[in-house]
This record gives C-alpha cells, sequence and structure tokens, in this order.
C-alpha cells in the first residue's frame, strides 16, 4: 500500500486517518515500540530477530498504523479495505484484529485514553486535578437490525425510533473525553447508564455538572448541578427561566463538540455491522482516544 501521496497533503490524511501529517507522523513513532513489544510478547522464545524473514503484504510500520486508523475514519468492509491493501478480506480482517489492540496500548501510553468508570471521588481528583467543570451527555449509533424479535425489543430506543447502542460521555471544558461508558443497549435512559457506570454521586462537590433534562434527578446527591428546568403542563416557563435554559445550553453544547469530535470517524456514526461481540465498544474507545489525542498535540505542538 503507497501511502506517500496522503502524507503530502494534511487535507487528504485527516480525511483518510483522522490526523493531521504531524499528529500521525508523532503517533507513528509510539506504534512502532509498541508493535515490537507485542510481537515479542506473542512469540517469547523466538530466536531470530524482530523484523527477520520475508517481508509481509503491509511492511512499513506506517503502513500498519495507516490500515488501523483508516478502517477507524472511513470503516470500509473487509472486502474494500482488502483491495486497498491488496489482501484478501478474511487477512484485512486478520489485521485489523491485530492492530487494534497496539493502537490501544500506544494511546493509552500517550495518556488519551478515556477511563471506563470512576469508583471514588480520590480517583477522579487524582486523575483530573484541573477540571473544574464537566459537560455529560450521550450518544446513540444505529445498528443492523436482529432478526430475533426478543433481542431487537432489548435493543430498540424509542427516542431514535430504531435499534442502537448507548455511550454516555464525561467531558471538560477543552471538549476533552474523561470518562467514557462501556456501550450498551440503547433501550437504557442516558441516567441509568450514568448512575450505573459513570457513578456521577462521586463526583467531587467543587465540581460543577453540566446537564440536559433527561439527567433531572441527579442534583439529589450531587448539588453543583446545572439543570435547565422543564416546563409542566399548565406550568409554563417564565422568561427569566427560558434565558437560563439558553445560558445553561450554550454552555452544555461543549459535550455536543466532543461528540462531534469523536464521531469523524465513520466507524461510530455509519450503521455498526461487525459481529463480534462488544467489537463496537473498542471502536468506540478508540475514537475518543484520537479525539483526545488531536486535541493533546494541537494544545502542545511538541508532544
Amino acid at each position: 500500500m503507497n501511502i506517500a501521496t496522503a502524507l503530502k497533503s494534511d487535507r487528504v490524511c485527516k480525511a483518510l486517518t483522522g490526523l493531521r501529517i504531524r499528529e500521525f507522523q508523532a503517533l507513528a513513532d509510539s506504534f512502532q515500540r509498541n508493535f515490537l513489544d507485542a510481537k515479542a510478547k506473542q512469540r517469547p522464545n523466538r530466536k531470530r530477530k524482530i523484523g527477520g524473514g520475508r517481508r509481509g503484504t503491509i511492511p512499513q510500520i506506517e503502513e500498519k498504523l495507516f490500515t488501523a486508523l483508516i478502517y477507524l475514519k472511513c470503516y470500509p468492509t473487509y472486502d474494500l479495505l482488502g483491495f486497498l491493501i491488496g489482501l484478501d478480506r478474511t487477512r484485512a480482517w486478520r489485521w485489523i484484529q491485530r492492530l487494534f489492540p497496539v493502537l490501544q496500548t500506544t494511546l493509552g501510553h500517550e495518556l488519551v485514553l478515556p477511563k471506563r468508570q470512576i469508583h471514588s471521588v480520590e480517583e477522579f481528583l487524582t486523575h483530573f486535578p484541573e477540571v473544574k467543570d464537566v459537560f455529560i451527555d450521550g450518544t446513540d449509533r444505529r445498528i443492523q437490525k436482529p432478526k430475533n424479535i426478543r433481542r431487537r425489543n432489548k435493543l430498540y430506543s424509542g427516542k431514535r425510533k430504531t435499534v442502537t447502542r448507548k455511550n454516555v460521555v464525561i467531558v471538560d471544558e477543552n471538549r476533552r473525553v474523561l470518562v467514557l461508558s462501556k456501550t450498551k443497549s440503547g433501550r437504557r435512559h442516558d441516567k441509568k447508564v450514568a448512575d450505573n457506570v459513570l457513578r456521577l454521586d462521586l463526583l467531587p462537590p467543587e465540581v460543577a455538572a453540566w446537564l440536559d433534562t433527561g439527567f433531572a434527578g441527579v442534583q439529589k446527591y450531587h448539588a453543583n448541578v446545572q439543570l435547565p428546568k422543564k416546563r409542566s403542563r399548565g406550568h409554563p416557563l417564565s422568561h427569566e427561566e427560558k434565558e437560563n435554559n439558553r445560558i445553561i445550553s450554550s454552555f452544555r453544547v461543549i459535550a455536543e463538540h466532543a461528540l462531534a469530535g469523536i464521531k469523524r470517524l465513520r466507524s461510530t456514526t455509519d450503521v455498526y455491522r461487525n459481529r463480534i461481540p462488544n467489537f463496537d465498544d473498542r471502536l468506540m474507545l478508540l475514537s475518543a482516544g484520537i479525539w483526545n489525542y488531536h486535541l493533546k498535540v494541537a494544545a502542545y505542538p511538541t508532544a
């Protein structure tokens, strides 16, 4: 696979991988170290030096990283991916299963992967000591409709009127994804996912939580909450309440911007079609890590 042309244009590189050339090259250095470590652990008793033997179809480390990122960004079928890298669809699938764990390890070493759960106030303060405001929201992605009626009903989202899988995110004021919930059934309510997985009651008291009306009730166990007020039958909102809701929404849109950054990668927006259980959760985690890495390099160009 010839990627030289893609690495000459920021526009093309970003369209194919989600990263600019400088970001891609910086990530490739770390990816190479982790790929060699993974290869050494795969065969700890090997006698020949790593890299010996015949050259594979994807010989260069940049090409391996490019293959993983193009799958995340463009979400091609394995037939198309195999055509791009010169392999049949089965070997293309095997390469993705081999490269994604290395990419996840690389993003973890870069400290850009979001946490999956918060277990205590002390843990939140340890990982995010500078955070004073968090913005919480949920997002759905469509999946192929199961033939089994019971499974279809379990995944049916009344809000989206289709079968979906759901994540809830906690974002800081810089649009960085701090915490990403496990991917759950679209039938679950955002607040239930937040209560059972993210444990919003473990947020430090001094950290303000900006939420939408779907999280009503959080204020019972976290007092520092900014929540729009809902109108009720016979009790319309006053002018002051409407203005306050607009102010809250203008701040809370940061969560929407972070989700939009994750969803630049088509693997999190197109209809999910993989058959591997919970593979969509890995796609969401890696996409959030790529978004955080983009923000990190933009904030610290030498990173």
